[in-house]
C-alpha cells in the first residue's frame, strides 16, 4: 500500500512582543507583590519599633517613679531613725513595708554624721554591703556628697555573692538645718529592674543592665535575642554611672495567612509564566522538529550502513523486518530476499537446525542469555560462519514491545584462534608431563639410593658369611630378612613417589610416632656407626599417636638424621653425636633431630626447601623438599633453627590422631 507524504503546513512566526506582553505582565505582577510584601514588612517592623520605644519610655518612667517614691520615704523616716532614739513599731512597719520586693530596697542602714552604721534592716555590719569593696566609691565620699547637695545621692555597682550587683542611695537627713546622719537604702539590679516587671513586659522584650564596658550584668530572660531584633538601649540613671537599659523586642510570631496568600500568588504567578514560556518553546520547536526529522534519518542510516556489527529487527512472530547492510554483507542475502521472511531462515545451518530453531524459540519467550549465544550460521557461498548474538526487547514510541533487536559479531576469526590456542595448550600439557616423569627420575633416583644401598651392604655381608667353613643360619636369616625388608621398603618409596606425583592423598593410619623413629635409627645405625658418630635417641615416655603414613615418616626422620651426619662430617673439635628425640607439645606430636655440624647460613637459609638446592658435592637437593611435602600433606609442619652450641635443630611436628 502506497503511502502519500504529507508536507507539513508552514508556522506563522508571530511578532516578538507578542510573546512578551505576557511574561512582562506577569514579571510586573510580581514585581509589584514582592514590593507590596516589603512595604508591608516594613510597616510591621517601624511599628513595632515605636512600641518598643514607648514601651522603654514607660519603662524609665516607672523605674524612675519607684526610686523617687523610695527616696522620699527613706527621707520621711530618716527622723525616727537618727533623733527619736528607740524605733517605734509604726517606723518598723514602715521599714518593712520599704523592704518589700516590689519596691527593690533589700537592705536600709541608717549612719551617723561621721559615717559610722548605727543600725539597719536587715541588720550587718560587712562594709561590702555599703559599697565600699572592689574599687567601689567610699560610703564616707558618697554620703559627703550627699550632705553638700542635701538630696540623695546613688552610689556605684558592685557585686555581692551570687553574682547579683547592687547600688546604694544615700538620703542625708537635717534636723534644725544640722546634719543628723544618713540613710543609705540598697537596691538589688535583679530585683529592681528585672525581677518586678509586668508579665506583659516580659512576654514581648528581654530586659538587660550592662556595665560602661558592655558587660551585661543583670538580666530578664535567659534566652538570648537574635541579633536582627528590634532592640532600645537608654542610660540607667539614676544610679548612672554609665549603666545603660538594653530592652530588645523578641520576634513577632509570623502572620501566615496573608504569607500563605502572597506566596500562592507568587506560585501560580510563576507557574503561569513557565506555562506560556513552554507553549511557545513547543509551538516554535515543533516546527524545528520537523526540519530536522529528515536530518536525522539520513545520519541515523549513514551510522548504520558504517557499522561492522549486523543488525537484525524481527516482529514478535519471528518475521524479519529489517536487516542492515552489515549483516547483509555477513550471510550474503540481500535486504529484499530477507525482510518479511519465517523461520527456518536461509541462513541457517543445516547440521544444527534444531539447535538454532531451539535457540530462536527462546529468544521469541524472552528468555535470551544476557552475555550472548554463538550460533553457527551458513553464507550464501556455502562456507561457515560462527557468529555470537546478543538480543534485546524492540519497544516503540508507546512503551509497548514489538519485536527483537539482534546484534551479530561474526567470531570466525576468533574461533580459528582458540582451536589453535586449545592445540597449544595440549602441547605444553605433553611437555609439562615429561618435565613430571624427568622430576619423578630425580626423586626415585635420590629416595631408593638408601634401600638400595642397605640392600647392596646386607647382600654383600651375606656372602661373606656363606663363605665361612660354618655359616650361621640365624645371622643369614637375619641378613636376608633384612633385605627383604629393604626391598618392601623401596617398593612402598616407589608407590610413595608415583603418590606425589599423581597428588594424591597418603594412606594414613593410627601409628605410634616413638615405633616409627625407633625403627628410622635402627636403619641409620650401621651407617653412622660406620661414620664414626653416635645417635642419642630420647623416646617420649608414653605413646604419641599421629595420623600418618609410617613410610613416609621413616623416609623424614631417616633423611633428617643423614643430612645431621653429612653437616658433621668434617667436624672434629667437638662430639659428633645425633640427638633424636620425640615428644608432645600441646596438640601436636614432635620429633626433633640436633646435629653440632657447620650450620647454615643465612643466604642457604632462604633456599634450603627449594628442589635441587643443595650445599653437598654429590647431593641433588630434593631431600628436604620432599620431607616438607610429606609434612604438608600431614598437616603438619617442618622447621629448623640454630643450635647454640654449633650445628642445626631440625623440628617435624604433626597433630595428634582424633
Amino acid at each position: 500500500m502506497l503511502r502519500r507524504r504529507l508536507r507539513p503546513r508552514p508556522f506563522a512566526i508571530a511578532p516578538a512582543w507578542y510573546w512578551r506582553l505576557p511574561s512582562l505582565t506577569l514579571a510586573l505582577m510580581l514585581v509589584i507583590i514582592v514590593a507590596l510584601v516589603w512595604m508591608t514588612r516594613h510597616f510591621d517592623d517601624e511599628t513595632q519599633r515605636e512600641t518598643l520605644i514607648n514601651d522603654v519610655l514607660w519603662m524609665e518612667q516607672d523605674l524612675r517613679f519607684r526610686l523617687d517614691r523610695n527616696e522620699e520615704q527613706l527621707s520621711q523616716i530618716g527622723r525616727a531613725l537618727l533623733v527619736g532614739g528607740d524605733i517605734s513599731a509604726q517606723t518598723n512597719a514602715r521599714l518593712a513595708q520599704l523592704l518589700k520586693p516590689d519596691s527593690g530596697l533589700v537592705q536600709i542602714l541608717w549612719l551617723a554624721p561621721d559615717g559610722q552604721v548605727l543600725d539597719g534592716r536587715p541588720y550587718a555590719t560587712d562594709d561590702v554591703l555599703v559599697g565600699e569593696a572592689r574599687g567601689a566609691i567610699p560610703s564616707s565620699e558618697t554620703s559627703r556628697l550627699a550632705r553638700a547637695v542635701g538630696r540623695g545621692v546613688y552610689g556605684p555597682t558592685y557585686p555581692v555573692l551570687g553574682n547579683n550587683w547592687r547600688f546604694n542611695v544615700h538620703v542625708p537627713i537635717f534636723v534644725d538645718s544640722q546634719h543628723a546622719g544618713t540613710v543609705v537604702g540598697v537596691y538589688s539590679l535583679q530585683q529592681l529592674v528585672v525581677r518586678e516587671l509586668p508579665w506583659w513586659f516580659s512576654e514581648r522584650y528581654r530586659v538587660s543592665v550592662h556595665d560602661p564596658d558592655g558587660n551585661e550584668i543583670a538580666s530578664k530572660s535567659k534566652v538570648e535575642a537574635q541579633a536582627s531584633h528590634q532592640q532600645y538601649t537608654i542610660p540607667f540613671d539614676p544610679p548612672g554611672y554609665g549603666l545603660t537599659l538594653n530592652v530588645t523586642a523578641y520576634k513577632a510570631p509570623t502572620r501566615w495567612v496573608p504569607v500563605l496568600l502572597i506566596s500562592a500568588m507568587v506560585f501560580f504567578g510563576g507557574v503561569i509564566v513557565w506555562s506560556l514560556w513552554q507553549l511557545r518553546q513547543h509551538t516554535m520547536g515543533r516546527q524545528a522538529a520537523e526540519l530536522a526529522l529528515r536530518g536525522e534519518m539520513s545520519f541515523r542510516r549513514a551510522m548504520e550502513d558504517s557499522l561492522l556489527t549486523g543488525l537484525r529487527a524481527r516482529d514478535m512472530n519471528g518475521r524479519v523486518t529489517y536487516v542492515n547492510p552489515a549483516f547483509c554483507r555477513m550471510i550474503g542475502y540481500s535486504a529484499a530476499e530477507l525482510l518479511g521472511i519465517t523461520p527456518p531462515m536461509p541462513y541457517w545451518d543445516p547440521s544444527e537446525m534444531e539447535r538454532t530453531l531451539a535457540i530462536h524459540n527462546r529468544i521469541l519467550a524472552g528468555e535470551a542469555p544476557r552475555e550472548g549465544v554463538e550460533v553457527r550460521f551458513r553464507h550464501k557461498d556455502g562456507h561457515a560462519i560462527d557468529t555470537l548474538i546478543f538480543e534485546a526487547p524492540l519497544i516503540d514510541a508507546s512503551g509497548e514491545q514489538t519485536g527483537w533487536m539482534g546484534s551479530f559479531l561474526d567470531i570466525t576469526v576468533q574461533k580459528r584462534a582458540e582451536t589453535m590456542a586449545r592445540q597449544q595448550e595440549e602441547r605444553l600439557q605433553a611437555t609439562s608431563r615429561l618435565i613430571t616423569m624427568g622430576e619423578m627420575a630425580s626423586t626415585l633416583a635420590h629416595e631408593l639410593n638408601q634401600p638400595l644401598a642397605a640392600i647392596s651392604s646386607y647382600g654383600s655381608g651375606c656372602l661373606n658369611r656363606l663363605e665361612e667353613d660354618a655359616p650361621n643360619p640365624s645371622e643369614l636369616r637375619d641378613i636376608i630378612t633384612r633385605i627383604t625388608r629393604q626391598a618392601r621398603r623401596a617398593g612402598a618409596i616407589i608407590r610413595r613417589v608415583h603418590d606425589f606425583v599423581r597428588r594424591s592423598e597418603p594412606k594414613c593410619i593410627n601409628i605410634d610416632l616413638n615405633a616409627v623413629i625407633a625403627d628410622a635409627i635402627g636403619l641409620i645405625e650401621p651407617d653412622a656407626h660406620k661414620r664414626g658418630m653416635d645417635i642419642d635417641a630420647v623416646i617420649f615416655s608414653r605413646p604419641l599417636p599421629v595420623s600418618a603414613d609410617p613410610v613416609m615418616l621413616e623416609q623424614v626422620a631417616v633423611n633428617l638424621i643423614r643430612n645431621g651426619m653429612d653437616a658433621m662430617r668434617e667436624v672434629r673439635d667437638r662430639p659428633r653425636v645425633i640427638r633424636v628425640e620425640t615428644f608432645g607439645d600441646g596438640e601436636m606430636a614432635t620429633f626433633r633431630v640436633t646435629d653440632h655440624g657447620q650450620g647454615i647460613d643465612a643466604g642457604a637459609a632462604q633456599l634450603i626447601f627449594d628442589p635441587f638446592f643443595t650445599t653437598k658435592d654429590e647431593g641433588m637437593g630434593m631431600g628436604l623438599n620432599i620431607c616438607r611435602s610429606i609434612a604438608e600433606l600431614h598437616r603438619g609442619r617442618l622447621g629448623f633453627e640454630p643450635n647454640p652450641e654449633g650445628g642445626t635443630i631440625f623440628t617435624f611436628s604433626l597433630p595428634y590422631a582424633s
